[in-house]
């Protein structure tokens, strides 16, 4: 999509698409993960962003950045995310137990 010749096509939308250029992509981090408890998620995380982004259960959930003492702690929408600085990723949601997430 040339963003140079747009006409008004969706808004919003549109304009979202445009103010995505190449370097803010380069600057993305999807990550797929797999639980112990068998739930899949996906999780990004923009460089302009301290949120992370789940899609989590097929539907979208974002998590704002909370205080951790150690690693990062991402809450919202009864989901609980935690990555420690050693690489172990928990997840808590939907009034389950914690369960131990690894990349896949």
């Amino acid at each position: 999509m040339n963003c140079r010749n747009i006409t008004v096509f969706g808004g919003a939308l549109v304009a979202a698409w445009c103010a995505l250029s190449s370097q803010a992509l380069a600057q993305t981090s999807f990550q797929n993960y797999r639980c112990a408890d068998g739930t899949q998620f996906i999780v990004g995380f923009f460089q302009y962003d301290s949120r992370a982004h789940l899609q989590l259960d097929g539907r979208p959930v974002t998590l704002a950045k909370r205080l951790a003492l150690s690693g990062s702690r991402y809450t919202g929408g009864g989901v609980t995310l935690r990555i420690t600085k050693a690489g172990v990723t928990t997840l808590k949601h939907a009034k389950l137990p914690v369960t131990t997430c690894e990349l896949i």
